[in-house]
């Protein structure tokens, strides 16, 4: 980060020296000489023949940028790296969380099926039950009358005994 940081400020004061250094140039044509042919030879960003400082000068400005340049794709290249990381993490996470779904969903099936099963079986027999009940009125209704003749018989057994 401190390279960076570095890097930066040399950029800035380098920038800044070649911007003063164009404003001289271009406030002494203005002083000396108002004729733009002449102005546009002297810049020397323009002219084909520049002096061996100003091309060092260029190179200079050239490597910073080039340094910048790669400290910025490290930096995303990092970014790019980390993001890669979280996503898989993400990922792997999400396959987890959908494979607890899963088996806490296929146990929840087992038992739904489960009870439904024992549930049936329940509403079979009471059905059969149900149709077995059905012939019982008849043999209530007889076993009623066999205790009214029961109850008669006894009461006239009891008549019978008492006599003597």
């Amino acid at each position: 980060m401190e390279s960076k940081e570095a890097t930066s400020s040399e950029t800035l004061d380098h920038n800044h020296q070649i911007c003063q250094e164009q404003d001289e140039d271009h406030h002494h044509s203005l002083d000396g000489n108002s004729d733009t042919s002449i102005r546009e030879t002297e810049d020397p960003l323009l002219s084909s023949t520049s002096s061996p400082i100003n091309q060092k000068e260029i190179l200079r400005a050239v490597e910073v940028v080039e340094r910048d340049s790669l400290a910025i794709a490290d930096s995303f290249s990092s970014l790019f790296a980390s993001l890669r990381i979280a996503l898989s993490e993400v990922s792997s996470r999400s396959v987890d969380h959908v494979q607890c779904f899963s088996d806490a969903a296929g146990r929840l099936q087992e038992s739904a099926l489960d009870t439904a099963t024992k549930g049936n079986l329940y509403i079979n027999s009471c059905l059969r039950l149900n149709e077995e009940m059905r012939g019982i009125d008849n043999l209530a209704m007889q076993l009623k009358v066999l205790r009214r003749n029961v109850d008669a018989l006894d009461t006239a057994v009891n008549s019978l005994v008492r006599l003597p």
